[in-house]
């Protein structure tokens, strides 16, 4: 059965976007080898990435241009060539390459892992997080705390009511001062 994995950049206040949906502060400090490696490591696990339409649409703005092919090589490749799922209701053509689109994320994430394909990773897509959280159909939550407060923003799980309870898996911490940290549902 499929795997489902979140995988999302966090602030040190608990948000994963800026107020205005600006990620660019996850992506500082990385003049760190090792974790430049870490990253470059984790995009070649492969598999399918899921994804809801405002990040599907800030990906495609970066990921499949000769920037992101200079700057981020190994991931750029891996994410262009990755199959890719949108939940969306109003897409209808998706222009990234292997890109699908869905209307019912649960549903469809239901179908997937009752099936035999790839594991899944969600990046970003925070309403289709909690979504899928609330309906216990995520495995695991890789985060990075990334070292800054940004006041304000959205967190991963707005809209949730009731308490998902945790336990830690791991932990890696880098030069930079973001650290790794990986959790499984509890229960």
């Amino acid at each position: 059965m499929p795997r489902l994995v979140v995988f999302n950049n966090i602030s040190l206040d608990g948000y994963f976007t800026g107020s205005n949906g600006d990620l660019g502060w996850a992506y500082e400090g990385r003049n760190d080898p090792d974790y430049d490696a870490f990253i470059a490591g984790n995009a070649r696990s492969g598999g399918m990435l899921l994804l809801g339409r405002v990040t599907y649409d800030m990906m495609i703005h970066y990921w499949p241009t000769p920037a992101a092919a200079q700057n981020d090589p190994v991931v750029a490749e891996r994410m262009n060539a990755m199959p890719k799922l949108v939940f969306s209701k109003t897409l209808e053509n998706p222009a990234w390459a292997h890109t699908s689109v869905a209307r019912d994320a649960v549903a469809e994430v239901r179908r997937l892992k009752s099936g035999s394909g790839p594991d899944m990773t969600i990046l970003g897509s925070g309403s289709i997080v909690a979504q899928l959280a609330r309906q216990g159909l995520i495995d695991e939550y890789q985060f990075v705390l990334n070292p800054v407060a940004l006041g304000a923003g959205r967190t991963l799980f707005d809209g949730m009511e009731d308490e998902i309870p945790m336990k830690l898996a791991m932990t890696r911490s880098f030069g930079n001062g973001k650290v790794f940290l990986r959790y499984e549902p509890a229960g």
